[in-house]
């Protein structure tokens, strides 16, 4: 999703909870992953790979000038032959400790094997950050959490869009000192805020 559809979503989410909570979570993240030169490890659970999540903070880090924000991407099944950045098992859990960011994101039941590799993670001093269905045992694991409960809440959200809203916060939360592409991005958003607000009035 590009600056100028985030901007669309967070004008049409305005008024809610999400931009504030978004960018809140996404200040967590960062403040993790920045300090420690990176180590984010990002994982799903059995039935929900988050690529998608992935190929955005992918293309934040890159935009943002902000490289510790580019994830490993954790998966439950490796098929062999696979590109090296996706051949990453659950075994690599295993070498998380201080300094390293453990993401996970469940949009149900992370499962017993997950949270069991999570808690170990923890105790080895990784920072475990969620974003969830509402998962009391994996809510009790993380430092810090962004949940969209289900069943949908009334105002439409999902865990699909609250991602957007995270990965494009996680860049855009960066000195104002820093340059690069991120004016350009912001200028579009700007243009966008532009384009959507309603007319002067001429009475």
């Amino acid at each position: 999703m590009d600056a100028v559809r985030v901007a669309l979503l967070r004008e049409v989410l305005a008024g809610t909870q999400w931009p504030g909570d978004a960018r809140r979570f996404a200040g967590s993240l960062r403040r993790s992953v920045v300090p420690a030169g990176g180590h984010l490890l990002l994982v799903g659970t059995e039935g929900y790979e988050p690529w998608h999540l992935a190929a955005h903070l992918v293309d934040e880090a890159a935009w943002s000038g902000l490289p510790e924000l580019a994830p490993t991407l954790v998966r439950h099944h490796v098929r062999p032959g696979e590109p090296p950045h996706l051949s990453v098992g659950l075994g690599r859990l295993a070498a998380a400790r201080r300094g390293h960011t453990l993401l996970v994101v469940a949009p149900g039941t992370p499962g017993a094997g997950l949270l069991e590799r999570v808690h170990d993670a923890r105790r080895a001093g990784a920072t475990v950050l969620s974003l969830d269905g509402g998962d009391p045992d994996l809510g009790a694991l993380a430092h810090d959490g962004l949940s969209v409960p289900a069943p949908v809440p009334d105002d439409g959200m999902d865990l699909d869009t609250v991602q957007h809203l995270v990965s494009a916060a996680a860049g855009e939360n960066t000195p104002p000192v820093r340059r690069g592409p991120r004016r350009f991005r912001d200028r579009l958003a700007r243009l966008a805020d532009h384009l959507t607000a309603p007319p002067p009035s001429r009475w």
